[in-house]
């Protein structure tokens, strides 16, 4: 049986961060929900140290405010920076990091700052795990959305395997626990969807299934000018653990 820990959630609100904390306590975790919600401010650190006392573990799974660039760099090193000197002030084991499948590849946009993100953990003084996943089924509305013009949305050629968030938070769970399968001392894991997908083809599952009178079509990505997406750098490699279920299984459930 794994020995039941004191873990901290950071973006306990957020798409990951709610059902992790979910799972954790199911398994017999305590913890500690860490957002603005509960008083803490990861930019300015406001809170941060009360929150992490007696805290063992810290899950990462925080997403900045903007997709720019610039913006999410800023938060993603600023908060990484105040959660590492709050962490080991008070003597916490671990950090997992919530990332993106493929973000190395990647030097600028919402990836780049993730790149950012991993570096800056890196560089702290507690020890860090990296989770990174596939792109979320609950981001396919939200590129839809950011791509309608008049009657037609425009959606990036993808290559991706999408994964449910709460799959995403079996994971973390799992590794908390130590019953992920990755070798030890592996600082890098990943998690994908079952198979592979396009984007554009989900996004018109999206749109049938809730009866929108939208056409999907390809579109370009601003934040892929080397399309990168389409040639398949956001799909998992061979250490990804792979779990569904399938986008068109959790849309129609």
């Amino acid at each position: 049986m794994p020995s039941k820990k004191k873990i901290a959630v950071v973006g306990a609100t957020g798409r990951v961060g709610s059902p992790t904390v979910e799972i954790l306590r199911e398994r017999g975790h305590e913890v500690v929900p860490v957002s603005r919600t509960t008083g803490v401010d990861m930019v300015t650190g406001d809170g941060l140290g009360e929150a992490l006392d007696g805290v063992e573990l810290i899950i990462d799974a925080a997403t900045g405010p903007s997709p720019d660039q610039e913006e999410a760099t800023e938060f993603f090193e600023t908060s990484a920076r105040n959660l590492h000197q709050a962490a080991a002030e008070r003597g916490v084991a671990e950090i997992l990091v919530v990332s993106i499948i493929g973000c190395e590849h990647f030097s600028t946009g919402f990836y780049g700052a993730k790149v950012a993100h991993e570096r800056a953990h890196v560089e702290g003084p507690v020890p860090v795990r990296i989770l990174r996943a596939g792109q979320f089924h609950e981001y396919v509305a939200e590129m839809v959305k950011w791509g309608i013009q008049g009657d037609t949305a425009y959606v990036a050629e993808m290559r991706t395997q999408l994964v449910a968030a709460g799959t995403v938070a079996e994971a973390l769970a799992d590794l908390v626990d130590g019953a992920d399968g990755a070798p030890r001392g592996n600082p890098v894991s990943e998690v994908a969807g079952p198979r592979e997908e396009n984007l554009v083809d989900v996004a018109k599952l999206q749109v049938a299934k809730h009866g929108d009178e939208l056409e999907i079509q390809a579109g370009e990505a601003p934040d892929d000018p080397e399309h990168l997406w389409a040639a398949g750098a956001l799909l998992p490699g061979p250490i990804a653990k792979l779990a569904g279920p399938t986008f068109e299984e959790w849309l129609n459930a």
